[in-house]
């Protein structure tokens, strides 16, 4: 199809991915971002999947293995190894009618195509008067915890949040990354969505066999509780269910919120909960300076200050590049993110 053909989209609610029935699965992350793009493929023509390798080989991840041999060369390609060009023809695309969603490696391999998602992409709503919009997802594996030395696990998502235009999204869970993937995909903003690679495998749940959504901008609340509010996104959320189960052990109640997406970000889920529980603790595996949960403390101490009962304390990354072989040093772990925890309440 090209891009001035009439699209052929087909609405699939209450049916699995191949138009069947089907009951609740449990799933992984990486099989929840695998289905969304099968799924979001088969029913609309406009979506293509490109990037390094995405194609037969099925991406360094295996994330879109076998898509290419079911949708065919023309919807999912192999790129050169030219990340601005691979932004620079998504853009091109979106403008022009399609909905493409392109693959880079790594995040921190995003750099080359820099200028084409913050000059190009983000901006093409607004420069046009509304006359054009950029629907394009940029997919992205991001994080640490896999061993892959500064070139391979670094967390760039604050520079996105900082780029008005963009959506910015990081799902923790297999039914996250299926309905936020193909709500992005939906969507006529650009999208920078960043896939926490060490919970590709490790992150197991239940997925619905209908087709979903997630709305992009609402947090998820993963546990209930009065004492403190713990608040995080990505890779560090199985670490944060674990700094709280350890409290809870001790008999304190410890509320877990999930944000799902940094931009936009459910500014009232959080600002509820801390008003709640009067305590927050911010946990991010990025580095500290200039971390988004710097933008979440501000708005709480600036909305939520006369219910606070202790500083906002932020659990985050060093400010070094990331290290080669000390993954677990460097990241928030359960401790780290409990130690925090202490230090509010003790406050």
């Amino acid at each position: 199809m090209t891009a001035t053909q009439e699209p052929q989209v087909r609405e699939a609610q209450g049916r699995g991915e191949e138009g069947q029935g089907t009951g609740p699965r449990t799933i992984n992350l990486i099989q929840g971002v695998t289905e969304a793009l099968a799924e979001e493929l088969a029913r609309d023509e406009r979506v293509v999947l490109f990037g390094e390798d995405v194609g037969a080989r099925g991406g360094v991840f295996m994330a879109t293995a076998g898509l290419q041999e079911r949708f065919g060369k023309h919807r999912v390609f192999d790129t050169p190894l030219s990340e601005a060009s691979i932004v620079g023809a998504a853009v091109g695309m979106a403008v022009r009618g399609l909905r493409p969603v392109a693959e880079i490696q790594f995040a921190d391999y995003m750099g080359p195509g820099f200028d084409q998602i913050i000059s190009q992409a983000a901006k093409m709503r607004y420069r046009s008067g509304g006359q054009f919009t950029a629907p394009l997802v940029i997919r992205t594996p991001s994080g640490g915890g896999v061993k892959g030395g500064h070139h391979h696990s670094q967390s760039p998502e604050a520079y996105y949040a900082h780029t008005p235009g963009l959506k910015v999204v990081m799902p923790s869970t297999p039914y996250d990354a299926k309905g936020l993937l193909k709500a992005a995909i939906r969507g006529e903003d650009p999208v920078i969505f960043f896939e926490p690679k060490r919970l590709y495998r490790a992150a197991r749940g239940e997925v619905p066999g209908h087709d979903f959504t997630v709305r992009i901008g609402e947090a998820a609340v993963r546990r209930e509780g009065r004492d403190l509010s713990l608040i995080g996104y990505g890779g560090v959320m199985p670490d944060l269910e674990k700094a709280a189960d350890a409290l809870a052990a001790e008999g304190v109640g410890v509320e877990v919120i999930d944000l799902r997406s940094l931009v936009p970000w459910d500014r009232d889920k959080v600002l509820a909960s801390v008003e709640k529980t009067g305590r927050a603790v911010l946990v991010s595996e990025a580095p500290r300076t200039a971390n988004f949960m710097g933008e979440v403390a501000y708005v709480i101490q600036e909305q939520a200050f006369d219910s606070l009962l202790a500083p906002v304390v932020q659990v985050a990354g060093f400010d070094t590049p990331y290290p080669y072989v000390q993954d677990k040093v460097y990241l928030p772990g359960p401790n780290r993110i409990a130690a925090a925890c202490v230090r509010a309440l003790n406050y």
